[in-house]
């Protein structure tokens, strides 16, 4: 009984877990690169959508906030609704959260895992191979960025930084795109902030082509919130309190509910902070939807577009797609092909208990992929104060 209890990740959520774990006395063993998704995936110079208060990563015991460790460190407060949170600060908390609770992360990668005779057999790019009594999925937006088929359609080897089209998740420097023309495809923070960093970073024009009927929209700042409702993580409104305080009770909706609510709650909206530096320095196409993306022999990406009763061509050197993230059960490969064809799914993901484990006994999901039955909160950091003690209970009931 000395087989350990597998992390599969080392981002907020896998981090939060691990702690959680290993504050319950549980052997623990935990795989990946700490926080690589916000130290490499995402643009320098980005600030976080979330308040600090939202911004947390949940820990087994006091001290270990975002405001502990500003003053550890030494540096800003960050407190405020008002106080703005850099990706580089984020990613700092993150790695000394990791070096204080979770000290013995292993930074390889975990290739394959499978299950027989109860007991799950995993193997690591090192070569080493072991079995594991649980294993826990937090392996995080790896492998999981959308790209519409229109533009996938364009790039058959797939999206790249340096060809006609990208995703968002792969540029950290858009100092590459100085005097390129960018175009932006998406309405939400991702899209919208992208494009006012290439703006900033010398690109010679930016447009965002917004593809829903709505004009692109920011939130509201903290002093105009709505008073007479509740505080949430998201700001003031019955239905995010609900969301983020009460997701068990989303398990309990039909799957076309909850997958509609995952999408759609929290949807495209950028920052009130934003709203200023996107001004003037950003074009938009809003309303058209996108029926072809072809290359022309130049290498240029020209997309073909219908709405509002109008045809037309948008051409640009370079086309950046940030449209979010969809789980998807093949993206994470190294889960054997006959453990996926066990896992009851719907509403786009993982069917989950109240203690966030599957079909499949001994597996469990946290984060993105615990969405389909949790809801849209565990799309983002603050979630992990609802999962983590709620899995680690799970795990240790039942392998402790």
């Amino acid at each position: 009984m000395n087989d350990p209890v597998v992390v599969i990740g080392a981002g907020p959520y896998g981090l939060s877990t691990a702690a959680h774990l290993r504050a319950r006395g549980l052997p623990v063993r935990v795989f990946g690169e700490p926080m690589v998704s916000w130290r490499e995936r995402m643009p320098a110079g980005m600030l976080l959508k979330s308040t600090p208060a939202a911004s947390n990563i949940d820990a087994p015991r006091p001290g270990h906030s975002l405001l502990d460790f500003c003053h550890a460190v030494g540096g800003p407060r960050y407190e405020s609704d008002w106080d703005l949170i850099p990706v580089e600060t984020f990613s700092a908390y993150g790695l000394w959260f990791q070096e204080r609770l979770v000290p013995e992360l292993e930074r390889v990668r975990v290739v394959a895992v499978d299950r027989r005779g109860g007991r799950f057999e995993l193997k690591l790019d090192s070569g080493e191979q072991f079995t594991a009594r649980a294993v826990v999925v937090a392996s995080g937006l790896g492998g999981l960025a959308h790209l519409p088929r229109e533009l996938a359609a364009a790039v058959p080897d797939g999206p790249a930084p340096g060809g006609p089209v990208s995703h968002s998740s792969q540029h950290h420097d858009l100092g590459r795109f100085r005097g390129r023309e960018v175009v932006v495809v998406g309405a939400g923070q991702s899209a919208l902030e992208s494009a006012v960093l290439l703006a900033e970073a010398g690109a010679a024009a930016v447009r965002v082509v917004a593809r829903g009927p709505r004009a692109v929209s920011f939130g509201a700042p903290p002093d105009h919130q709505p008073r007479l409702r509740p505080e949430s993580p998201f700001g003031r409104a019955w239905s995010l309190y609900a969301l983020s305080y009460h997701a068990v009770g989303f398990r309990r909706l039909p799957a076309p509910a909850r997958e509609y609510l995952v999408r759609r709650v929290l949807g495209p909206k950028g920052a009130w902070w934003l709203r200023d530096r996107f001004a003037g320095r950003v074009r938009v196409t809003q309303g058209r939807r996108i029926s072809r993306v072809t290359v022309a022999d130049d290498g240029r990406p020209v997309l073909a577009l219908r709405g509002g009763g109008r045809v037309g061509e948008l051409a640009a050197d370079h086309v950046m797609a940030a449209t979010g993230y969809r789980m998807s059960l093949a993206a994470l490969d190294f889960l054997g092909p006959a453990l996926r064809s066990e896992l009851v799914t719907g509403a786009g993901g993982p069917w989950l208990d109240a203690g966030y484990g599957s079909s499949v006994p001994g597996l469990y999901f946290t984060g993105l992929p615990a969405a389909a039955s949790f809801g849209p909160v565990m799309r983002f950091v603050c979630g992990t104060e609802y999962a983590s003690p709620r899995l680690a209970k799970a795990v240790a009931a039942a392998y402790g």
